[in-house]
């Protein structure tokens, strides 16, 4: 599945397919993201990830990339709690806070990723005005601001103004989600620059991230006794670890490995003479000018990424990333957070307690991440196969199979088919493996169809694509609740 990329391959991969290979192979250290041209290579021989530190690096950073949308989410608990009154008494309108901790899932999810867009928009706009570093430190930053302030929320009465409480809370989720998208895509816009290995671990630690926030949710919610005691503790692990991610992005740039590539990034341009004219688009034959969307060789670099380019050679690659997660973010958590076990009159505590924690948000996190950690070993079908966008379009199925579960409450939909707990599981099995595999898979092949001088701008954009199947699909997933 090779992509004829034209005479200039010292500039681009020899193979858009150059990471995709055969079973039981996995990442080559010795396959860069994009060869560097003979010229222009450093006289030191190409330097080792030694013990494999960036990429534990860009593994925690995928973890902390995601951290703040997953402890969110899958602290229902604590927010079913605020949202009924921490003096557990009746509020006397009912309906009002009712609405709002039956579909506070869903409001989370719009509030998460609707400004998501406009901020990955902001973020390509300022790919080659602002560095990297000042983007990801700053988000962070940001991020562990508001996560102290929700931390701080957590032991305050809010009985008395709970409508108050959920506009403060969706008011951090705005900030908090804006800052993280700005964080993730800046950071795997930057991997696209190095060997497709890191990108793949930035992937895999994001679903890694979801399995320690559900983990942490369960341990706080066996060991806690009071909900309050444990969204503490669980807010808490939320703030070290972005401390944490802090203190490994500034080690990064120590490491000579990633000091090569991180250097080599910086010397790339889109100068045009350098480019094929396969991406010189909009020729005008009839005066002999190129209205190309790069700069004229010899003038300064473009301060935006030329866009058209990127949006055509990764139209069908976007796509799939656009649709994995527009089907997953309609289901996930609004729809699976919701099935109970059919046999919660028990009174057990498997089924009052700690069903929908394991098997809604445990099971699916860590399938998720089963799904993008085997794309280490197995990339397959490739970026041009036609096998990969109707894998994706077949996960359409996986809607009537949940709304069909034992989802409460129903008001419209009184018919529930698989009466059984196992369904469920094996059902969010399924999706999340689905969406760690595909979702990996188109997003790694994007930037690597395209020249070097684009493949962070191509990481944002792939990012893009991502952030709007969330946003729609989390619109999406509210008239589905209702529906149900």
């Amino acid at each position: 599945m090779a992509v004829d990329l034209g005479d200039e391959d010292d500039r681009f991969q020899h193979n858009a397919n150059s990471a995709y290979k055969p079973v039981n192979t996995s990442f080559q250290e010795e396959e860069p993201l994009i060869e560097e041209p003979v010229g222009n290579r450093y006289s030191l021989q190409k330097p080792k990830d030694h013990l494999n530190g960036a990429y534990v690096i860009f593994f925690i950073l995928g973890i902390g990339s995601l951290l703040p949308w997953n402890f969110f989410i899958t602290a229902k608990q604590y927010w079913i709690y605020k949202l009924q009154n921490c003096s557990n008494q009746q509020d006397p309108k009912g309906h009002g806070v009712s609405d709002l901790r039956d579909y506070f899932e869903s409001y989370i999810s719009i509030a998460s990723t609707v400004p998501s867009v406009l901020c990955l928009i902001g973020n390509f706009v300022l790919v080659n005005r602002v560095s990297a570093s000042i983007r990801i430190l700053s988000s962070l930053a940001v991020m562990l601001a508001i996560f102290v302030v929700i931390t701080v929320l957590v032991k305050m009465d809010t009985s008395t103004w709970t409508w108050h409480f959920f506009v403060i809370t969706i008011i951090c989720v705005v900030i908090v989600s804006s800052a993280s998208t700005i964080f993730s895509s800046s950071i795997f816009g930057l991997t696209s620059c190095f060997p497709m290995k890191n990108s793949q671990a930035l992937i895999s630690g994001q679903a890694m991230g979801g399995t320690v926030s559900a983990v942490a949710s369960v341990v706080d919610l066996a060991a806690a006794a009071d909900v309050t005691d444990s969204a503490l503790a669980y807010f808490l692990t939320a703030d070290v670890f972005i401390i944490v991610c802090i203190g490994v992005y500034l080690i990064l740039p120590k490491l000579e490995y990633s000091r090569y590539y991180m250097r080599s990034n910086k010397g790339s341009t889109y100068a045009a003479g350098v480019l094929p004219s396969s991406y010189l688009e909009g020729a005008d034959e009839s005066q002999g000018i190129t209205n190309s969307p790069f700069p004229a060789k010899g003038t300064s670099v473009q301060n935006i990424p030329p866009l058209r380019p990127i949006l055509t050679k990764t139209a069908v690659l976007g796509f799939c990333v656009f649709y994995v997660f527009f089907i997953s973010i309609i289901i996930f958590p609004s729809i699976s957070s919701s099935i109970e076990s059919v046999n919660k009159d028990s009174g057990s505590l498997w089924t009052n307690k700690y069903f929908i924690p394991f098997t809604s948000f445990l099971l699916y996190n860590f399938a998720d991440w089963c799904g993008r950690q085997i794309t280490a070993w197995i990339q397959a079908p490739g970026p041009k196969s036609k096998l990969l966008p109707v894998l994706v379009l077949l996960r359409t199925l996986s809607l009537p199979l949940f709304m069909l579960c034992n989802y409460q409450p129903r008001i419209h939909i009184k018919m529930v088919i698989f009466n059984k707990d196992v369904y469920p599981a094996v059902f969010i099995a399924l999706l999340g493996l689905s969406n760690g595999y595909l979702g990996t898979l188109a997003i790694i092949y994007g930037p690597k169809i395209l020249p070097k001088e684009l493949a962070e701008a191509t990481g944002v954009v792939m990012t893009f694509y991502l952030t709007l199947g969330l946003a729609l699909g989390s619109a999406c997933s509210i008239l589905l609740v209702h529906l149900i």
